[in-house]
């Protein structure tokens, strides 16, 4: 059949929802109140951006793509909000490794000895390496959840096994 004679609108693909950070099945979905905050400050943008796109009446076909995409993260993030256990890091135990903690680890073995990092384990949708906030499902933090300032901890990174210890916990007001 002739391009001529279809739908403009048939020729759309259904656009492709980005998923939100996995949470593994299970698991609660934690969060710090400041990541609460960021979830609704997010869906607020989104609801903004889907006003916008309603108003626009230039393309038709653009206009119906971007509602529905725009549609479908905000399910994705409403999900996550209604899911949310807020976690206040202020009233974790100070000694040991939980949620909501600032770690500082020191390599002792297998990798650069003497290394140093520094870490909050974070909500999944909080998460991210440059501003130093890993989310609790990753590996490095379940590694040291429980832990306590001087045990140790093994880190697999890459194909080297770490061996850490714990040397600094702080809770901050997330």
């Amino acid at each position: 059949m002739s391009r001529a004679f279809t739908k403009e609108d048939d020729a759309l693909e259904a656009p492709i929802i980005p998923p939100r950070a996995a949470l593994p099945a299970g698991l609660p979905n934690y969060v710090t109140p400041h990541g609460l905050e960021q979830l609704r400050a997010e869906l607020g943008e989104l609801e903004a951006e889907r006003s916008k796109a309603e108003a626009n009446h230039d393309d038709a076909a653009e206009r119906t793509r971007q509602i529905t995409l725009i549609k479908g993260k905000i399910a994705l993030l409403t999900h996550r909000i209604t899911s949310a256990k807020v976690v206040d890091p202020r009233e974790q135990p100070s000694d040991e490794v939980r949620f909501g903690a600032t770690v500082t680890l020191k390599t002792i073995s297998g990798g650069k000895k003497g290394m140093v990092r520094t870490f909050t384990i974070v909500g999944v949708d909080e998460a991210s390496v440059q501003d130093g906030k890993i989310g609790f499902v990753a590996p490095i933090a379940r590694a040291v959840t429980g832990k306590k300032v001087g045990e140790q901890a093994q880190l697999q990174m890459g194909r080297v096994q770490e061996t850490v210890e714990i040397t600094e916990i702080s809770y901050k007001a997330s």
